[in-house]
């Protein structure tokens, strides 16, 4: 005689389906990306205008539109690998929180590069969002208390480390301000939706 637990398998369905549609967004993220790019060069660069243009009330579109704006192919793909790495471990809770945090990064971010950039100047590229993503994933299990959460953000550290804080220091045609106010958004979005937030008392 067989049994049937249909309460198991359907937790494992939604979360096979949960970890699918997470991946599934973070392919159209980047999918849209590479057919930006492939547009824009088709323009001889005509899409690079719509990037974040710094104090500028025309350039405030850019907080939306520049993550999908690249400087060539070789700017696209080195942004490439760190999004589908740490997107893909964003991803693993679903479209939702991957949604989220995208959304918080890019317009938190973006508006504090808009903010501070140097006038005159237009930010494009993704790279905003890899350094949100990455202080999402290195902060998130403290304000989470899961240790494997905060295994992740080590693991995080110890492989993009170095290149992350390298991306803050001031270089020339580098926007280390999106790459700052993108991890200061990545923390921010990592407290925004923790999982245990403290509950407020209310009294009669």
């Amino acid at each position: 005689m067989s049994f049937q637990t249909p309460a198991k398998r359907t937790g494992r369905t939604v979360d096979t389906s949960r970890i699918g549609s997470g991946l599934k967004l973070l392919a159209a993220l980047i999918g849209l990306m590479w057919l930006s790019e492939i547009v824009d060069t088709a323009l001889n660069g005509r899409l690079d205008q719509y990037g974040i243009i710094a104090r500028d009330p025309e350039g405030l579109v850019g907080i939306i539109t520049s993550p999908f704006l690249h400087l060539g192919f070789g700017h696209l793909i080195s942004n490439t690998l760190p999004l589908v790495t740490l997107g893909a471990l964003i991803a693993l809770s679903g479209a939702a929180r991957l949604a989220a945090v995208t959304a918080v990064v890019a317009v938190i971010g973006g508006f504090g590069t808009w903010l501070i950039s140097p006038p005159n100047t237009i930010t494009i590229g993704a790279s905003g969002v890899v350094f949100g993503y990455a202080a999402y994933l290195v902060t998130r299990g403290i304000f989470n208390r899961r240790l494997t959460q905060v295994l992740v953000g080590v693991l995080v550290i110890g492989v993009w480390g170095s290149a992350l804080l390298g991306g803050l220091l001031p270089q020339d045609g580098i926007s280390w301000q999106g790459h700052l106010f993108g991890a200061v958004a990545g923390i921010l979005a990592a407290w925004l939706l923790a999982d245990d937030k403290p509950k407020v008392r209310r009294s009669a």
